[in-house]
């Protein structure tokens, strides 16, 4: 069984930093893809971004370029950076493995809150 356990998350200020991160259980292999999702209060959930086979990296168009995927094999985990963040990058923050047999693995979940 797959776990995966996120930490990182809290309360920041309009314009400040986060570093999420999410520690497998297994090892975590270039075949993988890991995900960053997130869900607003009374929104569905979200793609953020993802890392899949062969690093291949895609961020949704609300983060790029304030957000960075990344992943470090021998910690086995995935880590996402938000910067410049906004009262709308206010969520839970949910971290997805997908294997090779397509089966997906999810977190518990982190709360970040951004506010004055």
């Amino acid at each position: 069984q797959v776990q995966l356990v996120e930490s990182g998350g809290g309360w920041v200020q309009p314009g400040g930093s986060l570093n999420l991160s999410c520690a497998s259980s297994v090892n975590i292999i270039n075949t993988h893809t890991m995900t960053w999702w997130r869900q607003a209060p009374g929104k569905s959930r979200e793609v953020v971004a993802s890392i899949g086979p062969n690093g291949l990296i895609k961020y949704a168009d609300s983060v790029k370029e304030r957000f960075v995927i990344s992943r470090d094999f021998p910690k086995d985990t995935v880590y996402l950076q938000m910067n410049s963040l906004q009262s709308e990058d206010t969520a839970v923050y949910y971290c997805n493995l997908r294997n090779t047999f397509g089966h997906n693995f999810w977190g518990q979940g982190t709360q970040v809150t951004v506010s004055s």
